[in-house]
């Protein structure tokens, strides 16, 4: 194949837009990865003349994106806030609308060391994005696949942040009870919420994620009911529960909340105006 420009090379997205939503950031994000150069510099110099090593390198990762591979698992990264994550098959792709568990997490009024789990960790995204803003706060992040834990290990090593903790889980199974001091402040989840035959699972992105990750019983609510049905034992009072569910789940889910005695139960919308989070107030019976 002849020499190519960064513009003829970013022209191709029009090809992309069948399958994608973002069709130019894509391209842009595979091209900016080819080149290890961020997009200002597509922009910068739109001359520029790639090999043809370059361009080869290039071709097999638009391959793999019109054949609907998400852009994450092509290149390994995926920003999260403010944090650039390494991501695998492995895992979930961190997606925007779970940045509304992290902002509503910050605006709580917990102690200035703070101690929080979060459940189903993954790539590490939700725990990573809070230590990352409060550096006094103790967190915990479990995860019950091996290859989930040394993810958001790598991911806690890069990112620089000593102030988390990353093991295996099953929810709670490994996570210890010592005493009414060792409780959690805070605990986040976002895990499975999908129905098991749910039609989106064969579209999109969710494709090439884990099952596991996504899929929990016949109304999608299996691993929501263990994550809040055993919350209360892990939680000092005043303590609050975070988790985040599908935008046709909110009412099941406060129900749930209230099942257990939580107060001040809320559900609030992401960016799309779906519903997204609940959360809501331990208060312990002494």
């Amino acid at each position: 194949m002849s020499v190519q420009s960064v513009s003829q090379i970013l022209s191709l997205y029009d090809k992309l837009q069948p399958s994608s939503d973002t069709p130019l950031l894509d391209v842009e994000l595979l091209l900016a990865h080819v080149l290890d150069v961020d997009r200002t510099w597509l922009k910068t110099w739109p001359d520029h003349q790639l090999r043809e090593d370059q361009i080869d390198l290039f071709n097999q990762l638009f391959s793999r994106r019109l054949n609907g591979e998400p852009i994450a698992f092509i290149i390994g990264v995926q920003g999260f806030w403010t944090l650039d994550l390494k991501v695998t098959p492995a895992t979930l792709i961190p997606r925007p609308e779970t940045e509304l568990l992290v902002e509503s997490a910050l605006e709580l009024d917990l102690p200035t060391d703070a101690r929080v789990l979060d459940l189903g960790t993954g790539t590490g995204a939700i725990t990573l994005a809070l230590a990352s803003e409060r550096p006094l706060w103790q967190l915990t992040g479990v995860d019950s696949e091996p290859s989930a834990v040394k993810l958001a290990e790598f991911n806690r090593q890069h990112c620089q942040l000593d102030n988390v903790t990353i093991y295996q889980s099953d929810w709670y199974s490994q996570v210890p009870i010592v005493g009414r001091l060792s409780k959690y402040n805070l605990i986040i989840s976002n895990p499975p919420y999908i129905e098991i035959d749910d039609p989106h699972l064969t579209q999109g992105d969710v494709r090439f994620e884990p099952a596991s990750a996504l899929i929990s019983g016949a109304d999608g609510l299996d691993d929501l009911r263990q994550v809040i049905g055993l919350s209360t034992a892990y939680l000092e009072s005043s303590g609050w529960l975070m988790v985040e569910h599908g935008s046709n789940q909110g009412e099941a889910v406060r129900a749930l909340f209230y099942q257990c005695g939580f107060v001040n139960v809320q559900t609030l919308a992401d960016f799309n105006s779906a519903d997204r989070v609940t959360m809501g107030c331990w208060s312990a019976k002494d």
